[in-house]
């Protein structure tokens, strides 16, 4: 049971500004209880008995993330009542859903969270973002026949240089906004199962759009997609050693994926350049948009 006394002595030390041995919160409670490592350890007894005076609780009611990344499993038991850390960057808390599977833990924390609070809040969201998605995909396949009619006019005269580089441009800034616009608008809070699930279909319902509206090969397109998704197993994968045969894989497929990625890069660039070679050029401004079987639908 909390001390009264105790309680009053913190704040009067407060008051005071009473020195510590490292000026922060945890050299003042040290200060609080300077014979505590003299103490005895506490164990809850048996029979349910009421126990007097003080004690120092084992480690495992006070566990560090890090303890168990290192052979991921807790070298030091650690009980329900446990209180567990994670001692990262915030942006890698693991109440966020990208956290998981870089940090193991995630997902017991969002375990807990799934007991305790649900996701009622993020619920809504993720089906609004499945809906949007959905409509992404049906929209380009119908479009396909005449989707790059609608962009695209053919003209006798050659185009400039610089319209040319605006275009590859496009192109590019069209792609890096497919993996990055789902990222975005997933809420940071939801599962990461439903997370990443959600980030895949959208980046996939994206770079549908994209290959389809500048003529870019799919396969070097979803290259980095199909990375992103080896990744994931990788990491997630429950039958490692430690953690440092972890880490070692995650480098190994990360260096084997480079070259892949790169040729990907290289593979849209000349599909870029290739489309601009075949006259396909963008309509002049004021010039009547051709009509399409797409538009009559509307």
């Amino acid at each position: 049971q909390p001390s009264m006394d105790v309680f009053n002595g913190m704040l009067h030390d407060l008051e005071i500004g009473h020195d510590n041995s490292d000026g922060a919160d945890q050299g003042f409670l040290v200060g609080c209880f300077p014979d505590l490592l003299d103490k005895p350890l506490f164990h809850p007894p048996e029979n349910g008995t009421k126990l007097n005076g003080t004690y120092r609780l084992p480690l495992g009611y006070q566990m560090d993330a890090s303890y168990y990344y290192l052979k991921l499993h807790w070298h030091v038991p650690c009980g329900p009542n446990s209180v567990i850390t994670f001692p990262s960057a915030p942006w890698f808390k693991p109440w966020y859903w990208w956290s998981w599977p870089i940090l193991p833990l995630g997902l017991s924390w969002h375990k807990q969270r799934w007991d305790d609070l649900g996701y009622a809040a993020e619920i809504p969201v993720v089906l609004m973002e499945l809906l949007m998605y959905t409509a992404i995909i049906a929209l380009t396949r119908l479009a396909r026949p005449q989707m790059t009619k609608l962009c695209y006019n053919r003209r006798p005269e050659k185009q400039g240089v610089l319209v040319q580089w605006l275009i590859k441009l496009a192109g590019i800034v069209a792609m890096v906004a497919a993996y990055t616009i789902p990222f975005f608008v997933i809420p940071c809070t939801v599962h990461p199962i439903m997370g990443w699930s959600m980030y895949l279909f959208g980046v996939l319902a994206f770079s549908t759009a994209v290959i389809n509206a500048f003529l870019l090969p799919p396969l070097a397109v979803l290259t980095a997609w199909l990375g992103i998704v080896g990744m994931l197993f990788v990491m997630a994968f429950p039958w490692y050693h430690d953690g440092i045969a972890r880490i070692l894989v995650v480098v190994a497929y990360a260096f084997c994926s480079a070259p892949f990625l790169w040729a990907s890069i290289v593979r849209v660039m000349d599909s870029l350049q290739t489309m601009l070679e075949r006259d396909l050029h963008f309509p002049r401004l004021g010039d009547p948009a051709p009509e399409t079987e797409f538009s009559k639908l509307y």
